[in-house]
């Protein structure tokens, strides 16, 4: 069976706020709704039906983890993950096929990196094939080291405040 893709031409009333408890089912959702290809882009693997213990990963906000959740109308349409740990944060950003490439995961990430502005150490784990992530790190941090390893590049780019606004097109959602 194939999916039929709605473009959407503009983001419109699209929120990006903290993820709760209770958005464990809206999560479930989203990611059931993604493709595989987007799937494996974020996970390294499909999701055919995610855990209780996934989604509460996906939803944990602590001390050290942080999770966003970019909506409309209630609908969860991208997620976005930050672990922290002393002076690095790791992130991890998953956009919904339709809302792909209209600016809602640059503002996921904006967002994190405002929420972690005390980190000097952005970390991601890209699939090497991704290259619209990887073009898009090599746009935001052209001094980032990114390290292949098993497929995967491992990404580091060392941030100064500034910086950390720069990921993408100023976009008003």
């Amino acid at each position: 069976m194939q999916r039929t893709q709605v473009r959407v031409s503009r983001p419109v009333g699209v929120d990006v706020r903290p993820a709760r408890l209770d958005d464990r089912e809206r999560v479930r959702e989203f990611l059931l709704g993604l493709s595989l290809a987007t799937q494996t882009q974020r996970f390294f693997a499909g999701m055919t039906r995610p855990s209780a213990r996934v989604l509460q990963t996906l939803v944990a906000r602590d001390e050290r983890r942080d999770a966003l959740l970019a909506v409309t109308e209630e609908r969860v349409i991208g997620h976005a993950m930050a672990y922290r740990d002393g002076p690095r944060v790791e992130i991890a950003v998953v956009v919904a096929d339709e809302w792909q490439n209209l600016g809602i995961g640059s503002r996921l990430v904006r967002t994190l990196l405002r929420r972690h502005a005390a980190a000097e150490t952005l970390t991601m784990d890209v699939l090497g094939g991704n290259r619209r992530v990887l073009d898009m790190i090599h746009r935001a941090w052209p001094k980032a080291t990114m390290t292949v390893e098993s497929g995967s590049v491992q990404v580091s780019a060392e941030l100064i405040f500034a910086e950390q606004g720069s990921v993408g097109p100023p976009l008003t959602v």
